[in-house]
């Protein structure tokens, strides 16, 4: 039986790309089931459809047989330890604690870079009137860029040279990046067109924009950023 990956809506569900990317990156056959999101019970983890199948109320869940895997970062472990191509984590035990560390830190942190630039890879706006944490958020994700792939660009194109779990945990930020047209400095900018430029992703953005434009309701997502008339504010 193949593995079972239940993600949200593909435009805003940031956590269902990562755990999708993964599996695609994996080289693992999976099937998946994509569940509306915008219905009773969103922002408060009771939607009815995703309690059906995750024990949290959230998404991305995998489903491995009778047994579920029901957070992101435990899906990308899944896979990384299930890869059937290149290795999503280092040998070395020292470069692979670096690279969970770098995991980890989206995991739990940049909630106002999460509250303020949600991702839509549909629109393209500009950001304004950031909050001083979210500015600290996006300065901290340019210097942890640019840091890492200066120390490890002589082993690969990805923070950590070969491609990893990191790069699937911080591709939903650069389509953030994109979608609010943050300026980032030239090394972070150049490494975030390369994720932007990924073959998965662009086929996971294909699907988004093949599927009929439809606001979610539930939240001001497709709201932010935009004049009195409900028009993007400026382009980027």
């Amino acid at each position: 039986m193949k593995p079972h990956l239940f993600i949200g809506n593909r435009n805003y569900s940031s956590w269902s790309l990562r755990g999708w990317l993964c599996l695609r990156w994996a080289n693992i056959d999976f099937d998946e089931t994509l569940i509306e999101l915008d219905q009773p019970g969103y922002g408060e983890c009771r939607i009815a459809d995703v309690l059906a199948v995750s024990p949290t109320g959230m998404v991305p869940v995998l489903r491995l047989g009778d047994e579920t895997v029901w957070d992101t970062l435990a899906i990308a472990e899944w896979a990384a330890e299930n890869s059937r191509g290149a290795p999503l984590l280092p040998a070395d035990p020292l470069a692979r604690a670096q690279v969970r560390s770098t995991v980890g830190e989206m995991h739990a942190g940049f909630a106002a870079l999460r509250r303020e630039l949600s991702m839509n890879i549909r629109r393209r706006c500009r950001a304004s009137g950031l909050s001083p944490a979210a500015q600290a958020d996006i300065g901290r994700i340019d210097q942890m860029w640019s840091a890492l792939r200066e120390r490890h660009d002589a082993r690969g194109p990805y923070l950590f040279g070969e491609r990893s779990l990191a790069d699937a945990f911080y591709l939903p930020v650069a389509t953030r990046m994109r979608t609010y047209g943050v300026t980032l400095s030239a090394a972070a900018q150049a490494y975030g067109e390369l994720l932007l430029a990924d073959a998965d992703f662009r086929h996971w953005e294909a699907l988004v924009l093949a599927e009929p434009a439809k606001p979610l309701l539930r939240a001001d997502t497709d709201k932010l950023y935009c004049d009195a008339a409900g028009s993007p504010a400026s382009e980027p």
